[in-house]
């Protein structure tokens, strides 16, 4: 059963080529995130959950809704704009941990005296537990979502990428 893309996959798979593909779990920083730091650890300015990686991390296992290939191709781009590459069409697996951003933000974060304490102490702690499950949920949810697409004879992208494409 081969459905046509719709648009919103088509708009996320045009605009590939055009940004690193690389799989991660959490967007790398970049220079406003690493000027936000202070507030992020005063719980002043604290990250919002995506409203995609919400419903994830309700039920990842959802299926109402994706009775069609085309359902589970525009969940799956949704996700991807969140999430970023798949494992299936990254050009590497993300391992690569250190970053400009990831030096940054520790360079600035210690200049906070006690900066543990006071992250725990003002929530902000608790807000990155929850900003990483709510990501992990939603790495769960589109490897669901690719499984179902493959069981159900789906084309990619709602199945994971064959190796020889």
């Amino acid at each position: 059963m081969k459905c046509p893309l719709p648009l919103a996959a088509l708009l996320v798979l045009a605009a590939a080529p055009a940004l690193p593909v690389h799989a991660q779990a959490m967007p790398e920083p970049d220079a406003e995130e690493v000027a936000k730091t202070p507030l992020r650890d005063l719980n002043i300015d604290g990250r919002d959950i995506p409203a995609v990686l919400q419903r994830a991390v309700l039920n990842p296992y959802a299926t109402e809704g994706l009775g069609k290939c085309n359902a589970i191709v525009a969940e799956i781009a949704a996700l991807d704009m969140e999430l970023g590459a798949d494992y299936d069409i990254a050009e590497d697996d993300g391992g690569d941990r250190i970053s400009e951003g990831r030096i940054g933000q520790s360079i600035v974060g210690s200049v906070i005296p006690f900066r543990g304490i006071l992250r725990e102490v003002t929530g902000a702690a608790d807000n990155d537990r929850a900003l990483r499950a709510a990501y992990t949920a939603g790495m769960a949810r589109r490897a669901f979502l690719k499984g179902l697409g493959l069981g159900r004879g789906c084309a990619y992208p709602a199945r994971p990428k064959a190796a020889s494409q």
